[in-house]
């Protein structure tokens, strides 16, 4: 039954109670080679001595489940699989009733065949048929050969005046993970409301639009990026254009929203 401690890169909130939002999911599911809906079959705390360093306000269990479907399986997984999750202690210092329940999991493999280990702290939520939908349309976002890829944030920034008063362009390109490019670009014309859209590509065309609300691509700008310029993206610019080109990003930030991410990550 001995384990390796999970090791977490997050330290969020417990999103039980309310349900998690799409950005919620977006960071379980882009951290987890393994996503499963499974039943947990029993549910063990563990002793202080067996626990491990386990922060305030949770307990150490051993779960054991029976995989009910696997959404994402790189290397497959066992059909039933062990695993420790730190479970949020109510008021009276309890632990809710796990045991058959249907839970979603995201997770890496384990050490040994059957054990895997949860992404993060909260990276086991209940599969509700609303959840269940989110995670394969997400997951499905994820593998496909156009993906967007992971945003590390804003690269150089350019911006050209136009002939008359009003006029402008600016694009500015984003730094990725993996170094595909992507960039945004800003028109501003006269009597017209500006227009900016995203590209996933070298080229900007008229195809180019503003990503959807709740999209992968939404979540990977509208979660990644400051709300301003860095001061090393506009270092080459004059300072009419830094804050054209400034005023320029703030609007896209602006028409992105805020992330509705409610975890807390490190």
């Amino acid at each position: 039954m001995a384990q390796a401690a999970p090791q977490y890169s997050e330290s969020p909130h417990s999103i039980v109670s309310s349900g998690p939002s799409y950005a919620d999911i977006a960071d379980l599911a882009d951290e987890a080679p393994i996503i499963a809906h499974v039943l947990i079959r029993n549910s063990i705390p563990l002793s202080e001595k067996h626990a491990g360093d386990v922060p305030p306000g949770y307990r150490r269990l051993y779960i054991e489940a029976d995989v009910m479907a696997l959404i994402r399986g790189e290397g497959g997984v066992s059909p039933s699989v062990s695993y420790l999750y730190d479970a949020p202690i109510d008021t009276r210092g309890k632990t809710a009733k796990l045991k058959k329940v249907q839970m979603l999991l995201f997770a890496r493999q384990g050490t040994r065949p059957g054990d895997i280990q949860l992404v993060a702290r909260d990276a086991q939520i209940p599969a509700t048929s609303a959840d269940m939908e989110q995670v394969k349309n997400i997951v499905s976002a994820l593998v496909a050969p156009d993906a967007p890829p992971r945003i590390i944030g804003p690269g150089d920034a350019f911006h050209v005046s136009g002939t008359i008063a009003g006029e402008g362009e600016t694009q500015i390109f984003l730094r990725t993970e993996n170094g595909d490019p992507v960039s945004l670009s800003i028109i501003r014309r006269p009597g017209q409301e500006p227009r900016w859209a995203v590209a996933l590509g070298e080229i900007v065309d008229e195809a180019a639009r503003p990503p959807q609300p709740g999209s992968l691509l939404w979540y990977r700008l509208a979660c990644a990026l400051p709300p301003t310029l860095p001061p090393r993206s506009i270092r080459a610019l004059s300072v009419p254009d830094a804050e054209a080109a400034q005023a320029d990003y703030r609007l896209v930030m602006q028409a992105l929203d805020q992330c509705d991410r409610t975890r807390q990550v490190r």
